[in-house]
């Protein structure tokens, strides 16, 4: 089982599920995700991506979401059942407080009571400091992933 970092008082982590906690959770979005329109653009692809069990589990200092990651739990023949995070993402002004490290470790807990053999996330080639960060929380390397645009995105 997975050590937690103690949360210090007027804090607590817990999913945002109700339509007011998302919307709480935008401008923490917006900072990782500034292609996304607007609060209501990030709520629709949200209410979609339910659908394949993506929830947002986000630090909370009182009604303020400061930080947040979205994961989802899936099944592959390659990890078997893992937790994947697609999002991962601290208020600017707020970093520093081991936000990112305690969603990793409540995941990782998620990850561990739902049977899943693998935590996995993606991060950019280019974007050393996070990589930084992810080998101190004790993720490695394991692959490469490729891409490509295709329609009209890659016009």
């Amino acid at each position: 089982m997975t050590p937690t970092r103690a949360m210090p008082e007027g804090f607590a982590i817990r999913h945002a599920d109700s339509a007011a906690d998302l919307d709480a959770c935008w401008p923490v979005m917006h900072q990782l995700r500034p292609h996304l329109r607007d609060a209501q653009d990030m709520a629709e692809r949200m209410q979609r991506m339910r659908e394949h069990s993506y929830r947002v589990l986000a630090v909370w200092q009182g009604e303020e979401a400061i930080a947040l990651a979205g994961y989802r739990l899936q099944e592959n023949l390659v990890y078997g059942r893992f937790l994947y995070v697609d999002d991962l993402v601290t208020l600017e002004g707020k970093r520093g407080g081991q936000w990112g490290a305690r969603l990793l470790d409540e995941t990782t807990r998620i990850a561990e009571e739902a049977g899943c053999a693998k935590l996995v996330l993606d991060t950019g080639l280019t974007n050393a400091l996070a990589q930084r960060f992810y080998f101190r929380q004790g993720l490695l390397t394991g692959s490469m992933r490729f891409s490509k645009l295709l329609g009209s995105a890659a016009r």
